[in-house]
């Protein structure tokens, strides 16, 4: 299987299964995942956070790994992916703000490439304006985003991902084996025992 080339958008504190899994797993399958960071260059690394759920109002968080990004933000071409990966976390928040970002955002949205966001990541979709009309997912605490934005929040179980269209959205980490299939999907990724 020849893969395809993705993009993964991350920033300081990005969530840590979040971000290891999805790389490590589309790397296993065949695809090629450029991790990138605005402001910062290949071999430089994020802070990631480890968000866990254990019976308060929110998760908990504790210091995750250091990753290290293989491509650096400023020499990426939008139009070299297939799809874009967005991981959640606290990054997106401050992701959302930068311009060269959310224009990114827009134009895998707008080529109709896949997008696969988890947890926060909706914050990205929302603030680029790309999801008015779509069924998303996302942490329950950015449904008021989501909403804001146009899209319709789909209040599903942790462990549980949508698809509409080009998104593939879930509301945390326990999704990872139902929103990366639905994502593997939208790629045409074919696994075979």
């Amino acid at each position: 299987m020849t893969g395809k080339k993705l993009l993964m958008l991350v920033g300081d504190y990005a969530e840590d299964y979040e971000t290891m899994v999805p790389y490590q797993t589309l790397l296993a399958v065949g695809h090629s995942v450029d991790a990138v960071c605005p402001e910062k260059k290949a071999g430089e690394h994020i802070l990631t956070a480890i968000h866990d759920f254990e019976g308060a109002q929110t998760y908990s968080e504790k210091p995750g790994h250091r990753f290290v990004l293989n491509a650096t933000f400023a020499d990426i071409q939008a139009e070299d992916y297939a799809a874009l990966v967005i991981p959640g976390g606290r990054a997106p928040e401050y992701l959302r703000t930068m311009p060269g970002v959310l224009a990114l955002v827009r134009h895998f949205a707008q080529s109709g490439k896949p997008i696969a966001a988890v947890c926060h990541g909706a914050q990205l979709l929302a603030a680029a304006g790309v999801i008015r009309g779509k069924r998303i997912s996302a942490y329950p605490a950015c449904a008021a985003e989501v909403e804001l934005a146009g899209a319709s929040y789909a209040e599903i179980a942790v462990d549980q991902a949508v698809t509409d269209g080009q998104f593939v959205t879930a509301p945390a980490w326990p999704a990872h084996p139902a929103w990366l299939a639905q994502f593997l999907a939208l790629l045409g990724t074919r696994i075979s025992h």
